[in-house]
């Protein structure tokens, strides 16, 4: 099996023929094609926008408006102590850490330890945000708690 740039091709079956529309009565699809006599349609630039109904008030335009979202809210990776526990002792958690482990997937704008769970190996914790259980926790087990 070669792997040149020149010698590629697609898997079989996969790439089917273009169908080339109204070209003649033998195509199977010429004439009309495919697009049936006149009407919205069928004319050049014809049809209509996502959404529209015809005239009648749309459903999005029926239903009430819901909620806020604040743009400038923040964000955190939330990870909880009694995750932590997978590292080994005197070890430092960071977000790097966090993500080799596969506790934090996504930084998002920072990383939050929280206080549910136990911890029984002492660690060096840097994040964005703590919560005073999560602090207690970590100092309790003889950690440290860096704020980034």
């Amino acid at each position: 099996m070669s792997l040149l740039l020149n010698d590629l091709t697609p898997a079989e079956g996969s790439a089917q023929k273009a169908w080339r529309k109204g070209r003649g009565p033998g195509s199977g699809n010429g004439k009309t094609a495919g697009k049936g006599h006149k009407g919205q349609n069928a004319r050049s630039g014809g049809g209509v926008r996502p959404g529209f109904e015809g005239g009648q008030l749309p459903l999005y335009r029926k239903l009430p408006k819901r909620g806020f979202h604040n743009k400038f809210a923040t964000t955190y990776a939330t990870v909880n102590v009694g995750s932590l526990s997978v590292f080994e002792n005197g070890s430092v958690v960071d977000l790097e850490a966090l993500k080799e482990k596969g506790i934090v997937k996504k930084q998002l704008d920072g990383i939050k330890i929280l206080g549910n769970g136990e911890l029984t190996v002492a660690l060096t914790v840097r994040a964005e945000k703590f919560s005073a259980a999560a602090k207690e926790k970590i100092e309790k087990a003889g950690g440290t708690v860096e704020e980034v």
